[in-house]
């Protein structure tokens, strides 16, 4: 028996490569967390900013709260199995009227595991739309092999190579429309972009990238993971990260530190430039 997703929606993720939408909680309670984030932007500027947006999950404890959180998790487990680690998150966060977007790309292109079957859920703190410039996806993209990706680096790509890959037939993407508190989950290896915000909002989403069952290891850099359920990881050498006793409790803030190194050597290994997220 499931305990979150429905036996059509996760026929629909193994046959399109993603599911969408599902709500986890409601408006309100996701416009708070949207409040926290820009509180804690203020509060802690050094620390969140542009181009540092990783890993917030390790240093706050209301985010680290949505990493374990009930249908999340439920989610993750009725597609992947009880027993799940999170390897990282990411804060996307598009200004008003500006003209940041992501390529199309795989997530898995150069997250240095041996498989890319695993699954990132994305949550909407403010609403995804067309105009906010939601995530689009290619159906049936993820049974496809990793692809060619260009590494461009364009300042407005706010994917850390700006890598891309050509010639994507746009007329058969799909638009992830998302309300307040609700999310989507799609596949490592989906073909997936979104365009610019032209909207007079932010839009903010929190990607959990990605949990993974114990079959998925790290063949590129440390082995460092945040056990979510079932039981734990028992990687040689691998790094336990611990859940936040508080907003940037000091340890978690060591933590952030040295996973978002370890983090930066996968993403840019072999590339020739190296940005500053």
């Amino acid at each position: 028996m499931t305990k979150v997703l429905t036996n059509e929606q996760i026929e629909q993720y193994n046959e399109m490569g993603f599911i969408s939408p599902i709500r986890v909680m409601s408006e309100t309670n996701a416009l708070e967390i949207k409040h926290q984030i820009e509180e804690a932007e203020s509060n802690f500027s050094d620390e969140i900013h542009a181009q540092s947006r990783n890993n917030l999950h390790l240093c706050f404890v209301f985010l680290d709260a949505l990493a374990h959180h009930d249908i999340v998790v439920g989610a993750m487990e009725d597609l992947m199995g009880p027993d799940l680690a999170l390897w990282a998150s990411v804060m996307f966060i598009k200004e008003p009227s500006s003209n940041h977007f992501v390529s199309w790309h795989q997530d898995g292109t150069y997250m240095g595991m041996n498989s890319n079957d695993f699954a990132t859920p994305w949550i909407a703190l403010t609403p995804s739309t067309i105009e906010t410039g939601c995530m689009s996806m290619i159906p049936g993209s993820h049974k496809q092999s990793i692809q060619i990706h260009e590494d461009t680096f364009e300042d407005n790509n706010i994917l850390t190579r700006g890598q891309e890959i050509q010639d994507i037939k746009e007329s058969q993407s799909v638009n992830l429309i998302l309300n307040p508190g609700e999310m989507s989950i799609h596949h490592g290896a989906i073909i997936h972009g979104s365009r610019p915000n032209k909207s007079n909002q932010r839009r903010i989403g929190f990607a959990l990238q990605s949990y993974m069952p114990p079959s998925i290891s790290q063949i590129a850099g440390q082995n460092m993971w945040m056990h979510i359920s079932g039981k734990k990881r028992k990687d040689r050498g691998g790094v336990d990260l611990a859940r936040p006793k508080f907003d940037m409790d000091p340890q978690g803030v060591e933590q952030r530190k040295l996973a978002d190194e370890n983090l930066s050597n996968i993403l840019y290994k072999g590339a020739k430039t190296k940005r500053k997220y």
